[in-house]
C-alpha cells in the first residue's frame, strides 16, 4: 500500500485517476464493485440455540447424559428424568450467563458514518458513506466524523480528534504538507482517518481507503483472534478429562467386577455404576462457581469496576502484570499548568485540572501578585489570548475549547484575573489564529483610552525568534538572554513538559489589522508556561500496592519518551528512565523482545500492533496480563489480553465491546480493587471446589467399598442427587459470602501453571474423604442390625448431609473465615429445613425412598458426623504449632 502521507497531493491525484472536481458517477459505480461498499464485515454471533447447545460440551455433562441413558434402557424413568433435570438446569445458568453475544466488530462498524458530502461531476452530493470509493473528494467541517481515511487537499484552521485511534485526548492540527514516510500515525498531519472526529475547520479529502483496508479496518482485524481462557477455567478443564477418565475407569471395573466376580445381574449392575457416575460428578459445580461469581461482580460494581464476563473474574486473582494507558488512568486526562519561567524566577503552580483554584508558588511561599508584575502580565496574555471557556457545571469544571487553552485559563484565574471583566476592558480588535505553520496565535487588543497591545503565545522557538528583549523583575524591559530561556526550555521538556512561550508588544489606537509582519520581531518575552496531564493523586500508592503483591506494572502510551519518562518516575514505576519506544518494538525479533521486555515498564509512541505484540509476548513469558485501554486502537490488545479493562467515562464502544472489565470511574486504583477482589474470588472457589470433591469423593468411595466388599448400596442415585444438588450447594454457596480484605494483596499472584490444590492439601483432602466414608457406612451397616434398608439408607443420608455441615464450619474455622458467619448460619438452617421435608413429607419420602426417624436416630447422626468437625479443629492446632515452631514471632 502505499504511503499516502509522504505523497503530494497532485501526485495522489494521478495515481488515483481522479480530480479535484472528483469521480464521475459511472467511475464511481465501476470502483465500488471493484473495492466492495465502505463497510466493515462482521462475524456474525452464535445463534441462541448454538449458545444453548454449547453449554452441554463439557466432558462431565456427557457422562451424565451417559448415566440418564443407562437410566432410561433398565426403565428407572424417575431416575433418568432428575438426572436431565439436573443437566439441564445447569446448561440454563450458562446459556444466561453468555446470552450477551460478541459486539466488538458491529461496534467497530457503527462508526462509519450513516452519509458523506462528495464530490462527483464536479457537483455536491449527499451520499451513504458505504458508496464512498478510492479517488473519491469528500467535504468535511467541524462536527463531522471522518467517512474514510482520507489525504487532505484543502485545509482550512483543521483539527482533529483521534483519541479513537492514538488514545490520545489532545486535538490534532492539520495540514496538507505531505511527511516522511515513517511518521507515525499520530503525526501524519495531512490525513484524516475513518471514525475519527472534526472538531475545528473545514476540508476537502481525497478518500485513499475505504472498508477493512482503513486504519479502523485493519484494526478490526486485529480484533478477530482467539479469546484466552481464563487460569481457573484452564485448571477445571483439566481436572474434568481426568475426573472423567477416572469415573470412566472405576464404572468399567466395577462393571466388570459385579458381572464377573459376583454374578450381579446386569441391570443391577447398570444401576451401580450409575450410582457411583452420579456420586462423584459435583453437579452442582457449575452453578455454585457462577453464582459465586455473580456475588463478586456485585461487590466489584460497588467499587467502579464492571464486569462482561463471569470466569474473568477469578482470572484477576492471577494476573501478574499490568499494562496501562497513561493518559485518563494514571494521569486526570487534564491539561494543568504547572510551571512559570519569567527572566528572574521559577514558580511552580497548584491546583487540578481545569479548576481555577490554587496557588502561585516562589520558593515553596505563596506569592502577592504586586510584587511581581510579570506574572500578572502572563495572566493578562493566558486570558485574552484564549477562546477557551472553562464553566463550573454538575460539581465539576468542564472545559469547552481546545485543552492547552483551557490549562492557561485556569491559571489565569487562579491568578485572580475575571475572564468578562478583562474583555470588556481589553476587547479583542483582532486575531491571528493558531496554525501548524505559524505555529503561534497572535491577538490585537485596545482599552478604553486607546492603548493597543499584542499578545502572541506558540512554540517557544517560534516566539524566541520573534523576540528582541524580555521583562525583568521590575516590568520593565531589557536585553533577551537567549542561551538562559533556551536551558530553561530544555529543562520543561526533559520534565515530560509541554511548554508554550508568551510574549507581548504595545502598539497604537490606529493599529487595527494584526497582520504576521507586525510581531516578526521587537516583541517582549513575558515567560514560558510548563503545562502537563498531571498523575492521579491516588494512582502512586495504587502501583505501590501492585509492587507489594507481585504485579508488574507497565505504562503504554502514544506520547513522547521523555513525557512518559516523567510521567513514570513521577509515579514510583520501577526503571522509569529506560523507555522502549514503538519503533524499538519493530525492529527487535520475537527472542530478542521477550526478554527486553522483563526489565522495561515505560513505553511510549506505542501503534496498536506494538500493543498487541507486547501483550503476546509478555504471555509467551507465561504473565496474566491485564490491559487496559479506551481507543479503538487499543481493541486488539484488549481482546488478546487475558482481562481486557476499558475506561468507563471517555472510552470508545469498540473498547468496551471487547473487554472484560469496564472502569467506571476510569481510575487505576479501581483495578487495584477489582484484582483483590478477584483474588478473593479465587480463594472462594477454591474452597468451595474443595468442599464438594471431598463430599462427592466420600460418596463415591462410601459406594465404591460397598460394591467389592458385596454389600446392599447404602445410598440410592436420586438420594445422593438430592445431597449433590441441593444441600452441597447451598452449604458450599456460604463460601461466597465471605467478604475480601486487604491481606489478599499481601501474597504473590497464583502462578499460571500452579496446581489447584498442592500435594499437603490434596493429602489431607484424601483423609477427609476417608473419615466421612468410614462414618457414613457405620451409620448405615449399625442401623441395618436393627432396622428395614429403606430407614437404614435415610439415617446414612442425613448422616452424610451432617456430616457436610461439620465440614463446612470446619473449614470456616480452619481458613479464619469467622468474622461474618451469619451466611453459614442461614446455609445450615436451610438445609435443615430441606432435610426434614426430605424424611417426613409424604410424597418426598415416596420419590426418594425415605422414612421418617425418631429422636434417638437424629441424636446418632448429629454426635456421629461430629468427628469431622472434631478432626478439623486438632488439624488446625497442628498448624498453628508447626507455624509457630517455624516463626515463633507470628502465630
Amino acid at each position: 500500500m502505499p504511503f499516502w502521507h509522504n505523497l503530494s497531493s497532485d501526485i495522489i491525484l494521478k495515481q488515483l485517476g481522479t480530480t479535484e472536481n472528483g469521480l464521475s458517477m459511472v467511475e464511481a459505480e465501476k470502483r465500488l464493485k471493484i473495492h466492495g461498499e465502505n463497510i466493515i464485515q462482521i462475524i456474525p454471533p452464535l445463534s441462541s440455540i448454538r449458545l444453548y447447545l454449547r453449554q452441554f460440551h463439557n466432558i462431565l455433562i456427557y457422562i451424565l447424559l451417559l448415566s440418564a441413558l443407562i437410566t432410561a434402557l433398565i426403565q428407572h424413568w424417575t431416575d433418568m428424568a432428575v438426572i436431565l433435570c439436573v443437566v439441564f438446569i445447569n446448561a440454563c445458568i450458562g446459556f444466561i450467563q453468555e446470552s450477551k453475544a460478541e459486539k466488538a466488530l458491529r461496534a467497530v462498524r457503527d462508526l462509519l458514518i450513516a452519509n458523506a458530502t462528495v464530490l462527483r461531476d464536479g457537483q455536491t452530493h449527499v451520499l451513504p458513506a458505504a458508496q464512498l470509493v478510492p479517488g473519491d473528494i469528500v467535504i468535511i467541517t467541524a462536527g463531522d466524523k471522518v467517512p474514510a481515511d482520507l489525504r487532505l487537499i484543502m485545509a482550512h484552521n483543521l483539527r482533529t480528534q483521534e483519541s479513537i485511534l492514538t488514545g490520545e485526548s489532545l486535538d490534532i492540527k492539520k495540514t496538507t504538507q505531505p511527511v516522511n514516510q515513517d511518521t507515525i500515525l499520530s503525526e501524519r498531519s495531512c490525513m484524516a482517518y475513518s471514525g475519527t472526529f472534526i472538531t475545528t475547520g473545514q476540508a476537502k479529502g481525497l478518500v485513499v481507503a475505504t472498508g477493512v483496508h482503513t486504519e479502523v479496518g485493519r484494526i478490526s482485524n486485529l480484533i478477530k483472534i482467539d479469546e484466552m481462557q481464563t487460569p481457573l477455567i484452564i485448571k477445571l478443564n483439566r481436572f474434568s478429562y481426568w475426573l472423567a477418565a477416572f469415573i470412566l475407569l472405576v464404572a468399567l471395573g466395577v462393571f466388570i467386577y459385579g458381572l464377573m466376580i459376583r454374578n450381579l445381574p446386569i441391570n443391577e449392575m447398570f444401576m451401580i455404576i450409575t450410582s457411583i457416575i452420579v456420586s462423584v460428578i459435583p453437579e452442582g459445580l457449575p452453578a455454585t462457581i457462577s453464582i459465586t461469581m455473580a456475588f463478586g461482580m456485585r461487590a466489584m460494581a460497588k467499587r467502579n469496576a464492571i464486569v462482561r464476563r463471569l470466569p474473568i473474574i477469578e482470572a484477576l486473582g492471577s494476573v501478574n502484570v499490568i499494562c496501562t494507558d497513561k493518559t485518563g488512568t494514571l494521569t486526570r486526562n487534564e491539561l494543568v499548568v504547572t510551571d512559570i519561567v519569567t527572566a528572574q524566577h521559577i514558580f511552580y503552580v497548584t491546583g487540578i485540572g481545569y479548576t481555577p483554584k490554587g496557588k502561585i508558588l516562589f520558593e515553596n511561599k505563596e506569592i502577592k501578585f504586586d510584587e511581581y508584575p510579570t506574572i500578572k502580565d502572563i495572566s493578562y496574555a493566558a486570558l485574552l489570548n484564549n477562546d477557551a471557556t472553562i464553566k463550573f457545571k454538575k460539581d465539576t469544571w468542564e472545559l469547552n475549547g481546545d485543552p492547552t487553552e483551557g490549562a492557561i485559563m485556569a491559571f489565569a484565574q487562579k491568578v485572580g484575573q475575571e475572564a468578562e471583566k478583562l474583555h470588556k476592558i481589553w476587547p479583542r480588535i483582532d486575531v491571528i489564529p493558531f496554525s501548524a505553520e505559524a505555529r503561534y496565535m497572535a491577538t490585537l487588543h485596545h482599552n478604553i483610552n486607546g492603548i493597543g497591545v499584542i499578545y502572541i503565545k506558540g512554540a517557544p522557538e517560534q516566539i524566541l525568534a520573534m523576540c528582541n528583549s524580555q521583562q525583568g523583575a521590575d516590568g520593565n524591559e531589557e536585553e533577551l538572554d537567549f542561551s538562559y530561556w533556551e536551558t530553561e526550555i530544555n529543562n520543561l521538556a526533559k520534565n515530560g513538559k509541554r511548554v508554550l512561550a508568551i510574549a507581548h508588544r504595545h502598539t497604537s489606537k490606529e493599529h487595527n489589522i494584526l497582520q504576521h509582519k507586525d510581531i516578526q520581531e521587537k516583541m517582549t518575552l513575558l515567560g514560558l508556561l510548563g503545562i502537563m496531564d498531571t498523575p492521579r493523586e491516588e494512582a502512586r500508592n495504587a502501583i505501590a500496592s501492585c509492587l507489594n503483591a507481585g504485579i508488574e506494572v507497565k505504562m503504554i502510551t502514544g506520547d513522547h519518551m521523555l513525557t512518559a519518562s516523567a510521567i513514570a518516575e513521577m509515579l514510583d514505576i520501577p526503571n522509569s528512565k529506560q523507555v522502549i519506544v514503538g519503533s524499538d518494538i519493530e525492529k527487535l525479533s520475537n527472542e530478542v523482545l521477550i526478554q527486553v521486555v522483563k526489565n522495561i515498564h515505560v513505553y511510549a509512541r506505542m501503534l496498536p500492533e506494538h500493543k498487541l505484540r507486547l501483550v503476546k509476548l509478555l504471555q509467551e513469558g507465561g504473565a496474566v496480563v491485564a490491559m487496559t485501554g479506551d481507543g479503538v486502537n487499543d481493541a486488539p490488545a484488549l481482546k488478546a489480553a487475558n482481562i481486557g479493562i476499558a475506561m468507563g467515562r471517555q472510552g470508545t464502544e469498540v473498547a468496551k465491546e471487547v473487554s472484560d472489565l469496564i472502569l467506571a470511574d476510569n481510575n487505576f486504583t479501581s483495578i487495584v480493587h477489582a484484582i483483590e477482589e478477584g483474588r478473593n474470588i479465587y480463594k472462594n472457589i477454591k474452597h468451595t471446589i474443595q468442599f464438594m470433591l471431598v463430599t462427592d469423593g466420600a460418596e463415591g468411595l462410601t459406594l465404591l467399598v460397598s460394591v467389592f466388599a458385596g454389600w446392599i448400596l447404602p445410598i440410592m442415585p436420586l438420594q445422593i442427587l438430592w445431597v449433590n444438588m441441593v444441600t452441597a450447594v447451598m452449604l458450599s454457596l456460604t463460601f461466597s459470602f465471605v467478604r475480601s480484605n486487604s491481606s489478599n494483596m499481601r501474597d504473590a499472584p497464583v502462578p499460571i501453571g500452579a496446581p489447584l490444590f498442592s500435594k499437603s492439601a490434596i493429602g489431607l483432602m484424601l483423609w477427609h474423604i476417608f473419615l466421612i466414608t468410614g462414618g457414613t457406612i457405620g451409620i448405615f451397616f449399625f442401623e441395618m442390625q436393627i432396622k428395614d434398608t429403606d430407614l437404614a439408607r435415610t439415617v446414612a443420608i442425613n448422616g452424610l448431609v451432617f456430616f457436610q455441615i461439620y465440614y463446612l464450619w470446619g473449614m470456616f474455622f480452619l481458613q479464619k473465615q469467622n468474622s461474618n458467619l451469619t451466611p453459614a448460619i442461614f446455609a445450615t438452617g436451610g438445609v435443615l429445613l430441606c432435610q426434614l421435608a426430605f424424611n417426613y413429607i409424604p410424597w418426598m419420602q415416596n420419590i426418594f425412598s425415605t422414612k421418617s426417624m425418631n429422636g434417638l436416630e437424629w441424636f446418632k447422626v448429629i454426635m456421629i458426623s461430629g468427628i469431622i468437625f472434631i478432626w478439623l479443629w486438632i488439624e488446625r492446632l497442628l498448624i498453628l504449632v508447626a507455624s509457630k515452631c517455624n516463626n515463633p514471632s507470628k502465630i
